[in-house]
């Protein structure tokens, strides 16, 4: 068994645990200490910042998710300030050894590892996620990931994807004015200008739009909690219309993917768990034509682990190294 730190860095935050893993699984994952990363000017502060909560050497091993593409001699992110170059973390962080894997990628082994006690029933036949073939994981936060999740013979791989960009498709005459006014506002309109954090904010300020109504609301954090506690219809509206996409897109990418199993996941995810299943959610997640019988057999649940990036870090790392 071998200690090991993971880290999910974010935009705003960094989170830092200490996980013990053996033989491939992650066994233990200890209390999360969470860093804002405008605090701190680098990653290697962090860490020293982190170690100093602990009061103890950190262990030599680590496994880190990022939210960007793990490509390149140098990953940066969007309202990050760290650079961090792939190539020299051994030497500044002073490991012996490391797993980088994207935030999504991570969210894909915590899925491949968790306890299923940790996979709720949204929808779909209420049975275990398939031991063979695929699950596809999607989830809104910030942006719209996805990922896909192979499980063969006994072992499992993750296929970190960009499959939140996808083009949005618009699937009523409501929709088909939403993608007109986005067009106005963007070059493309992808997934993710909608099923995402800020999408609840595009499509309020375009139902207003539409309705005639002044915009009263600008903050995108205060909207979300409006449209959750059902304090302002057009809010609401706009809720229900990013249920109904979320529903969609998680259709097409299970399609895309010929998932056997479908996971929603993301900071949003789990924010909106007691929402989903009374909305449109399930309608369109099946509503794929000739398609929607196997869909409407197909197991869709949400993750209720609370660190699903700094668990999914840890396995990945465990997943590389089965022999420690």
């Amino acid at each position: 068994m071998q200690d090991i730190v993971t880290i999910d860095i974010g935009g705003t935050n960094a989170r830092f645990a200490i996980a013990k893993v053996d033989q491939g699984r992650v066994v233990d994952l200890g209390e999360a200490t969470t860093l804002r990363t405008a605090d701190h000017a680098s990653l290697a502060l962090a860490w020293e910042a982190f170690g100093r909560t602990l009061d103890r050497e950190l262990p030599r091993y680590a496994g880190m998710a990022i939210a960007c593409p793990i490509q390149g001699e140098t990953l940066k992110m969007t309202n990050n300030p760290w650079v961090i170059q792939p190539a020299m973390l051994a030497e500044r962080l002073h490991l012996q050894d490391f797993t980088l894997v994207n935030d999504f990628g991570a969210v894909g082994h915590a899925v491949a590892q968790i306890d299923e006690r940790y996979l709720e029933h949204l929808c779909g036949p209420d049975r275990p996620l398939p031991t063979e073939g695929t699950t596809t994981i999607v989830g809104p936060g910030t942006g719209l990931g996805a990922a896909c999740l192979l499980r063969r013979k006994g072992q499992y791989f993750v296929i970190e994807t960009e499959g939140g960009h996808i083009d949005f498709a618009p699937l009523d005459e409501f929709e088909d004015k939403i993608l007109r006014a986005l067009r106005r506002r963007f070059r493309r309109v992808s997934a993710e200008r909608i099923v995402s954090g800020p999408g609840l904010t595009n499509l309020y300020e375009i139902i207003a739009e539409m309705q005639g109504l002044p915009i009263t609301m600008r903050d995108n954090k205060a909207l979300w909690e409006m449209a959750m506690e059902g304090r302002d219809s057009m809010a609401s509206a706009a809720l229900e219309r990013f249920f109904l996409s979320l529903g969609a897109v998680a259709g097409d990418l299970a399609l895309a993917h010929r998932a056997q199993g479908v996971v929603i996941a993301g900071g949003l995810g789990l924010r909106v768990a007691d929402r989903l299943p009374h909305s449109g959610f399930a309608e369109r997640f099946v509503a794929k034509g000739r398609f929607e019988s196997m869909m409407g057999d197909m197991p869709v649940k949400i993750i209720t682990h609370p660190q699903p990036g700094l668990f999914g870090a840890a396995a990945a790392f465990a997943s590389d190294h089965p022999e420690l």
